[in-house]
């Protein structure tokens, strides 16, 4: 097994457990564990806890940020390709593993500054989708509106039902085509 996967196999354990458990089960314990390894081997991949949820917040970030300008490198009309691969991306094909979501959560408890990457990642994002030749504010609203919805399903405040988010996502989708 390369030590890539290992670590992707840590980060899913680690997630799993702020999921299922709750941010304050987060141990290396658990997740050593959880990712059925020794903690002499966790700790070589990730020396603390801080490590660790870096470790997650950098993976979600990066697979988000690579999803993301892959997509909108494959969109043939160049207006308004940031804020419609936004949208496709985190509706449709945002990390497969929904738990490594969870990665946010614990970095806003152990440490805020964990969360750097998210916060550059989507410093770009807002970059891209006001320059992406549709009305900046109109982009930005539709941002939000996704980010909404993410958010709400993320601290499990709020889950829209299916047929009605599929139409949230068209009526997005056509804005950011206009």
């Amino acid at each position: 097994m390369g030590r890539n996967s290992r670590k992707i196999d840590i980060l899913t354990a680690a997630s799993k457990i702020v999921s299922d458990r709750g941010i304050f089960n987060l141990t290396l314990e658990a997740v050593a564990e959880q990712a059925g390894i020794s903690k002499g081997g966790l700790l070589y991949h990730y020396p603390s806890k801080e490590a660790l949820v870096k470790g997650m917040v950098e993976h979600l970030a990066s697979n988000y940020q690579e999803k993301i300008k892959n997509n909108a490198e494959q969109d043939p009309v160049e207006k308004g390709r940031w804020t419609r691969s936004f949208l496709d991306v985190t509706f449709n094909q945002s990390y497969e593993n929904k738990d490594m979501n969870a990665g946010l959560l614990a970095a806003k408890a152990v440490n805020s500054d964990l969360l750097e990457p998210i916060r550059q990642a989507y410093k770009n994002w807002q970059h891209e989708i006001e320059n992406d030749g549709l009305d900046p504010v109109k982009a930005t609203i539709i941002r939000l509106a996704i980010d909404g919805i993410w958010l709400s399903e993320l601290f499990d405040i709020y889950q829209i039902e299916e047929d009605k988010k599929d139409k949230v996502y068209s009526t997005l989708k056509s804005w950011a085509e206009e």
